[in-house]
């Protein structure tokens, strides 16, 4: 500041009209000085840096089997399944009640929305769906996850093995495997919980399922 003063009046002791020019010249200079050093002074003081500031990323969140729903996906004859269920088989047990007590609570839950965690009808995941089927007809009681209940019962490894209710595990998840969990219904029909569809049957031979099937598990004899 001393040396703007000093400058200011060396300038003085010439000409008016030479003076006037350079004091207007000076005076802008300091003008644009002192303002690019306060707005200098307020992005570094007052507000962060452009990379300081925290991005936001767009964050997708998936579900903890994100299975699809394959286009190929036609929709069921459920009055058709129920009669072919329905029929008297040469089961082990004979137990022909069982079965339907088992279809007419999958049938009583179907559309219900997929939520991952979610254990009742407002809300459910594909195992906590296997779980609730198995203990409200037949007081089975199954693990919570996936991957437990692929731990469970009897190892059917071939499709063609498959008899109904047995378990149905599918390859869907990067890290965990089995990934989802379905019922066997027959006719290469499973009844689950679908993170696109909810409550839904679809078909084992559709080509995304077939490619991702992993085996089953028969934790009951109908």
């Amino acid at each position: 500041m001393h040396q703007e003063v000093k400058i200011l009046d060396h300038i003085w002791g010439k000409s008016n009209k030479y003076n006037l020019r350079l004091l207007i010249l000076i005076c802008i200079s300091l003008f644009i000085y002192s303002g690019c050093s306060a707005s200098s002074n307020s992005t570094r003081y007052n507000r962060p840096d452009d990379k300081d500031k925290p991005t936001t990323k767009e964050i997708r969140f998936t579900s903890d089997d994100p299975d699809i729903a394959p286009a190929d996906d036609t929709p069921v004859n459920i009055d058709n399944l129920v009669g072919k269920i329905s029929q008297p088989t040469n089961s082990p047990t004979g137990d022909v009640n069982s079965k339907e007590k088992l279809l007419m609570e999958i049938i009583r839950y179907m559309n219900t929305p997929y939520k991952f965690g979610g254990d009742s009808k407002k809300g459910i995941d594909c195992s906590a769906f296997t779980q609730i089927m198995f203990k409200n007809t037949m007081s089975i009681d199954l693990s919570r996850t996936a991957n437990e209940q692929y731990n469970m019962g009897k190892d059917i490894e071939e499709k063609k093995e498959l008899q109904f209710g047995d378990l149905v595990f599918f390859d869907t998840r990067m890290t965990v495997k089995p990934g989802h969990v379905g019922i066997y219904l027959g006719d290469d029909l499973f009844a689950h919980a679908s993170s696109s569809k909810g409550v839904t049957i679809s078909s084992i031979a559709s080509s995304y399922y077939v490619k991702r099937f992993m085996g089953g598990r028969r934790v009951r004899e109908f």
